[in-house]
């Protein structure tokens, strides 16, 4: 069963609609449950969405099983913050200490919702809500078929997902693969929300002079799936001809070694820089000229929708699943086929490069994103669903 979510039905990128509804929504009791709010995408949504809620009159909770000292995002002073401090534990038994953990919790706070961050949270949510009066809205953050899960949480997920009051995916292409292989999973699809302007945090590196030279732009945690392997290899194909442009790659991660040796064998590391993670996204993507994300699977990314919203033409692998429904081809951005194949993004890097008058155009519609997917528009599609199941509720 799905939800009579309209945006699952298109096959082009997405432009939400904005809906209202002429009663003010009714306050509820929010649990947000989510692994840490340690630096990441869906980290950095929840604690969007527990800020907003609060502000729009819900009772919220975030609930991590690490503890507060590695938080990256902050929360709003009036969001209760809980650990449950069961982060590293291992095998069944540890599973079965975190449900405890959790439904005490659920218990004690007695939530009208809870909102499972990603799978395994989501498991977990339905799972220790068995018996309570609260509902489960379970979220997909990555497209599962690029997921590393062992069959134990594939089987789970398979059981668990159709008692979810809602499975809630970022793209459609994820909602459609979760409704073919999870029958009976009830689905919606809403985006991540882009903020304008971007938010400022830590560390504040100030980007360097441009002394009239041009920079490719690529941010995220450096991993594999990020594929600046292959970004590596397309620039060292440009780098001769463009001897003007240089590239910035942005984040950490446990891939960073590794990529150094490649610039290094490259003889790239006077071209290619890496300064690790910022907090002024913002300056960053106003000091560069073009954004590449060269991902080999991306969820909806926020760092292109961020990168759009700031006015940057952007070239994307049109990878499963995000990208395509960012980017308008041709009018706001560039999508390439064959994903990872470093000459077809080298050959679209290259138009754009030695065009700039193609780089305003794009530049000109990038900046719809921030319409296109405002937080209101986004917490519209929440509110859809919180109506849509205290509706099942009353029917109930």
């Amino acid at each position: 069963m799905m939800c009579p979510n309209n945006l699952l039905l298109k096959k082009q990128p997405i432009d939400m609609p904005l809906t209202s509804t002429t009663a003010a929504p009714v306050p509820l009791r929010i649990m947000i449950f989510i692994h840490s709010l340690h630096a990441g995408g869906a980290e950095r949504v929840a604690v969007d969405l527990a800020n907003q809620w609060h502000i729009h009159g819900h009772d919220v909770m975030v609930v991590t099983q690490t503890d507060a000292r590695g938080d990256v995002y902050e929360l709003n002073r009036h969001v209760e913050r809980v650990a449950l401090n069961t982060a590293g534990l291992r095998g069944v038994m540890a599973n079965l200490r975190r449900l405890y953990a959790l439904r005490k919790t659920m218990q004690r706070y007695r939530p009208d919702i809870v909102l499972g961050m990603m799978t395994t949270a989501s498991i977990l949510s339905i799972l220790a809500s068995a018996g309570l009066r609260c509902r489960v809205i379970a979220t997909e953050h990555t497209h599962p078929p690029s997921q590393n899960l062992s069959s134990f949480w594939l089987k789970l997920r398979r059981r668990t997902y159709p008692h979810a009051a809602q499975v809630v995916a970022l793209t459609r292409d994820t909602a459609s693969w979760i409704v073919n292989h999870v029958p009976g999973s009830n689905m919606a699809v809403i985006p991540n929300a882009v903020h304008w302007p971007l938010a400022n945090g830590e560390p504040q590196v100030p980007p360097p002079q441009r002394n009239g030279r041009c920079r490719l732009l690529a941010v995220g945690r450096l991993h594999t799936d990020k594929g600046f392997d292959i970004l590596i290899d397309s620039f060292r194909d440009l780098a001769a001809v463009f001897s003007d442009w240089d590239l910035v790659i942005l984040g950490e991660g446990p891939e960073r070694d590794r990529l150094q040796g490649q610039i290094d064998v490259a003889g790239l590391a006077g071209r290619i820089s890496m300064p690790g993670r910022v907090g002024n996204m913002q300056q960053w993507y106003q000091a560069c000229d073009i954004y590449v994300l060269s991902s080999r699977v991306e969820g909806l990314s926020n760092s292109l929708l961020e990168a759009m919203a700031c006015g940057m033409p952007s070239v994307a692998f049109d990878c499963e699943t995000g990208p395509r429904e960012i980017i308008r081809p041709d009018i706001d951005g560039l999508l390439v086929t064959p994903v990872e194949d470093p000459q077809a993004l080298a050959a679209a890097l290259s138009g754009l490069m030695q065009d700039k008058q193609a780089r305003k155009t794009l530049a000109s519609r990038a900046v719809d994103v921030r319409d296109r997917f405002s937080m209101r528009r986004v917490l519209s599609l929440w509110q859809e669903v919180f109506n849509d199941i205290q509706h099942q509720d009353k029917k109930g």
